[in-house]
């Protein structure tokens, strides 16, 4: 071995020392990868970090909690950059290793007059999907206080099997499970039922489940989601509205929270920086097990995220967007004065 090669053995045995001796708040499972996003110059783009999962955890980080990312990214320049990205922003990379065997996954983001997006992908395959349940460390899970992953790593290879045994095991251990749906049409070939199949596979083990407006069908519709919640056992469903804000469904009751108007600038990213604040603040504020929910955490931690993905929309880009605690409060402090 070189002295280059001995040098990273160590920083990588320091490293997995560093994650074994102190216990995270949130681990989030799934796909790592690059967005690129339109720029100044007509058919220009620029290179972002991107991938919903990632971008959870970059937000709980940025919230000054503990997080780890579980994801496999391609031995190449935009796998190096991605992993110093997490590293950047106080993320345990708990995967380092990087594959050959694919290059990283990219993203290739259109936006719309309003700020919407559309995505094409360049994966087949992307190093995201070779993620395998031998990657994931059992003992991570077992000290983290929650999980998160989404529906995109459920779509292909077997980055598939490993999200559900990370879900899974999360579950059996009494951790909070977090999912997102998450759909991306191309990543699921235009088939919304395959997606649908696979996220119903999963929600016995999920206790908070967000959804947006345009998922809600693949759910049965808001008339079911308390029919889905009994039957699966689910704490609370978050759906997102958008610019409307976002309904949280706990209890037999829908808590509600308005949008705030923004000039968006790009959404991509949003719905990550409404559920990793979300997220943060019911962990913030001690609901580190289930039972420790109710409405007056929820709202707080509803109206939480709200500020977080406003914040996120108003510039470029879906990493470089995620606003920190001291953003968040901010702003709430300034509407608590207002008031």
């Amino acid at each position: 071995m070189n002295l280059s090669g001995a040098v990273n053995a160590l920083l990588e045995e320091k490293m997995k020392n560093i994650v074994e001796d102190e216990d995270m708040d949130v681990i989030c499972v799934g796909e790592m990868l690059i967005d690129f996003i339109p720029g100044a110059e007509p058919c220009s783009y620029v290179k972002n970090a991107g991938g919903a999962p990632a971008n959870v955890a970059i937000a709980v980080a940025r919230n000054g909690l503990d997080s780890g990312f579980c994801g496999k990214m391609g031995d190449d320049d935009f796998g190096r950059f991605l992993a110093d990205t997490l590293r950047e922003n106080d993320v345990t990379v708990l995967c380092p290793e990087l594959t050959r065997e694919a290059v990283t996954t990219m993203a290739f983001v259109t936006l719309s007059g309003n700020g919407e997006r559309t995505f094409t992908f360049a994966r087949k395959p992307g190093a995201d999907m070779l993620l395998t349940v031998e990657d994931i460390d059992r003992a991570d899970l077992d000290a983290t206080k929650m999980i998160h992953a989404g529906s995109c790593s459920l779509s292909k290879g077997s980055a598939s099997d490993a999200t559900v045994y990370a879900l899974k095991r999360g579950h059996e251990k009494g951790k909070i499970v977090s999912f997102d749906v998450n759909y991306r049409n191309v990543m699921w070939d235009d088939d919304q039922e395959a997606a649908a199949r696979k996220v119903f596979e999963i929600l016995p083990y999920v206790d908070l489940l967000k959804i947006s407006e345009e998922e809600v069908d693949m759910v049965g519709g808001e008339e079911h989601i308390a029919r889905l919640m009994e039957q699966n056992q689910i704490a609370l469903v978050v759906e997102t509205l958008g610019a409307e804000g976002a309904k949280c469904f706990f209890g037999g009751k829908v808590l509600r929270i308005p949008g705030r108007k923004a000039k968006a600038v790009d959404a991509t990213g949003a719905g990550d920086a409404f559920w990793g604040g979300f997220l943060s603040s019911l962990l913030i504020q001690g609901v580190d097990q289930i039972g420790k929910l109710d409405e007056a955490k929820l709202l707080k931690a509803m109206e939480y995220g709200n500020v977080s993905g406003w914040i996120c929309v108003q510039s470029k880009g879906a990493i470089s967007s995620l606003p920190t605690r001291e953003q968040i409060e901010a702003v709430l402090n300034h509407d608590a004065k207002t008031k």
